[in-house]
């Protein structure tokens, strides 16, 4: 007995600490849907008000007639048909109400929908990039965005059901109050077993629906992988079709197999709590229609009380009901509040203390820096000191994991470093506001993303809020070597690109590659980065390009990472990179003539280049 209240008080507990949840859910309609709201209120009112007068309606129908049948045949049976016609205009409003609400809730749903969209949007662009190599951010991130094309809708179905139900109940009580107090307590009482079940049950599925969100991400990501144009052709390559559809089955069966225990269970709960109701409610007719038997009760009274328990037994189960999925759905704003309530761990600068450079040609130094990414065991960058001159073009290489892209996320303050400190023109990082320092930057990353939207706006995107001229963007993709790219292309600037939509056009890598160059170059920012510039250029279309960068990158610090040497010698300086480290530095005829790391890769991909050309 001890066990099992422990176990009850458990689930009580976790039912008491979700409850504040309820009011945030209301208070979250209020501020997406306020003035449908208000309508909303006010036809659930209505229409929870109006089936009671429909029930007392039909108990005075029931006693005229059976007086107007008793009489004489002096009753005029005028006040009868008054009373019905009242009836049918009470059920034809309820219906006119009905379908109102209808149309009203899913004004609401909507709404509610586009502003838990907007507030996980919101959050997902602003969050630390950090979050992102963690599985736990994909976690609360699937949990908020999985539900919010249905939860919103549910919430609302719950709410209503909750106010009108509640609404009905009461005035249906108000009419059994005359008959006997104990009526309406017997009707509580009989939907006991069926509460106990709405709670055991709602905690059962919340558990249950957080231990299974990374199995529920996997199947999203093997489903991914055999309907995305991404992966469409190593899966024909190398046959794995049917792995991934084996590996998706196992997980779908599991998930379905505890599914179905759940609902099995519940179920059979639900049955017994039901079959128990029914013993009760059938004692407490055949109690009433014995007294009716015994003139104690009339014929209007017995069908008021008819109706009104039938239809109150039906009402607190779907109460009961309404409660156990409100909140279940409501924990859905749990979900929605954990992933919005994620903190930043770089704190940004007080705008009373903050700092922006106001030159046009900006240096750039790493000072001692230390930094590893979330979770990893080792340094990207340990002990790493380097001085970026103003308006000089540099050149970082090494091999991969040398450090050199984690240098680019850095400077844009996607993390900070453990220690150590990063400065533009001699002002820390962390003293400028992060969306002013980005204005600083420009950067085309190693794998830039393909965005399936207009070749203008491709390149707009540098600098959305610039509204360049298409004069700048052209001369911005000429710079990039991209104008013979969009002059092939059907519409041009307004042809749309990639395979996502009707009408798109497809790119090669290397001219995505120049579209997303152009893209770093519309934005006139002091500080040009650029991660494998020429990784998809033929030699002649690196030597115009090179051309091209040295006009553009004038007056601007330019980095430029590279594995190609023959693209790093045209810099003003060098920078080799070795496990997080500078290992030599120096223009590219010093670094040969030292014989270094520099000079031996040199040699190296020359002599490649030789062998590639003698086979040719």
């Amino acid at each position: 007995m001890t066990h099992t209240s422990n176990i009850l008080a458990n689930k009580l507990g976790k039912w008491r600490r979700q409850l504040p949840y309820l009011p945030r859910s209301l208070a979250l309609l209020w501020q997406a849907a306020r003035s449908w709201t208000i309508v909303w209120i006010v036809l659930l009112v209505i229409q929870g008000s109006l089936p009671a007068a429909i029930i007392y309606l039909t108990k005075l129908i029931v006693d005229g007639v059976v007086a107007a049948l008793r009489s004489t045949g002096t009753t005029s049976p005028k006040p009868v048909l008054i009373l019905v016609a009242l009836l049918a205009v009470t059920t034809l409003i309820l219906e006119v109400v009905r379908s109102l609400t209808v149309y009203v809730r899913t004004a609401q749903a909507e709404l509610l929908q586009d502003h838990i969209s907007s507030l996980i949007h919101e959050k997902s662009v602003s969050a630390d990039l950090a979050f992102y190599d963690l599985a736990d951010y994909y976690d609360h991130l699937h949990r908020a965005r999985s539900e919010a094309t249905y939860r919103p809708v549910a919430l609302i179905e719950n709410l209503g059901a909750l106010l009108q139900n509640s609404l009905t109940l009461v005035a249906l009580g108000t009419l059994l109050i005359p008959l006997g107090l104990w009526l309406s307590l017997i009707l509580v009482l009989s939907t006991l077993p069926a509460f106990f079940v709405v709670l055991r049950y709602s905690l059962i599925e919340r558990e249950w629906r957080q231990s299974i969100t990374a199995e529920e991400r996997r199947s999203w990501y093997y489903d991914w992988l055999m309907t995305s144009a991404e992966a469409a052709a190593e899966l024909r390559l190398f046959d794995l079709g049917k792995h991934f559809q084996s590996s998706y089955q196992t997980i779908r069966r599991k998930l379905r197999t505890e599914r179905l225990t759940i609902t099995r269970r519940q179920s059979v709960a639900e049955l017994f709590a039901s079959i128990t109701a029914l013993i009760i409610t059938a004692l407490a007719l055949a109690w009433m229609v014995y007294r009716a038997l015994n003139g104690r009760a009339t014929l209007g009274e017995l069908t008021l009380i008819a109706a009104a328990f039938s239809q109150g037994q039906r009402l607190m189960r779907t109460l009961l009901e309404n409660t156990g999925q409100l909140y279940t759905n409501s924990l859905f704003l749990g979900h929605l509040y954990e992933f919005l309530q994620l903190r930043s761990d770089m704190n940004e600068v007080d705008p009373a203390d903050a700092e922006v450079p106001q030159s046009d040609c900006l240096s750039v130094s790493f000072k001692d820096v230390h930094f590893k990414y979330p979770l990893a065991e080792s340094y990207a960058l340990e002990s790493f000191t380097l001085e970026i001159k103003a308006g000089k073009i540099v050149a970082l290489v090494g091999p991969n994991g040398a450090g050199k892209s984690t240098l680019v996320k850095l400077l844009c303050r996607y993390y900070d470093p453990q220690s150590g400190s990063i400065e533009v023109d001699g002002i820390d990082l962390k003293s400028i506001p992060t969306a002013s320092l980005r204005k600083l930057v420009t950067v085309l990353f190693q794998q830039p993303f393909h965005y399936n939207t207009t070749v203008r706006e491709n390149i707009q995107y540098g600098d959305h809020e610039g509204r360049q001229s298409l004069g700048e963007i052209a001369d911005a993709a000429k710079a990039a070597g991209a104008e013979e790219i969009v002059a092939e292309l059907p519409d041009h600037y307004e042809t749309i690109l990639g395979k996502s939509f009707i009408g798109g056009t497809e790119l090669s890598v290397g001219e995505w590659q120049r579209i997303a160059l152009a893209r770093a170059f519309v934005r006139k920012a002091p500080i040009i980065v650029l991660d494998e510039p020429t990784s998809s250029l033929d030699p002649w279309s690196e030597a115009d390009w090179q051309k091209r960068f040295r006009k553009l990158a004038s007056n601007r610090t330019a980095i430029v990472i590279t594995h190609r040497f023959t693209t790093a010698m045209h810099a003003d300086l060098i920078h080799v990179m070795d496990r997080g480290k500078v290992v030599e530095s120096g223009t590219h005829q010093q670094l040969l003539d030292r014989g270094g790391p520099y000079a031996d890769s040199w040699s190296k991909q020359m002599l490649t280049a030789e062998a590639i050309g003698s086979s040719l």
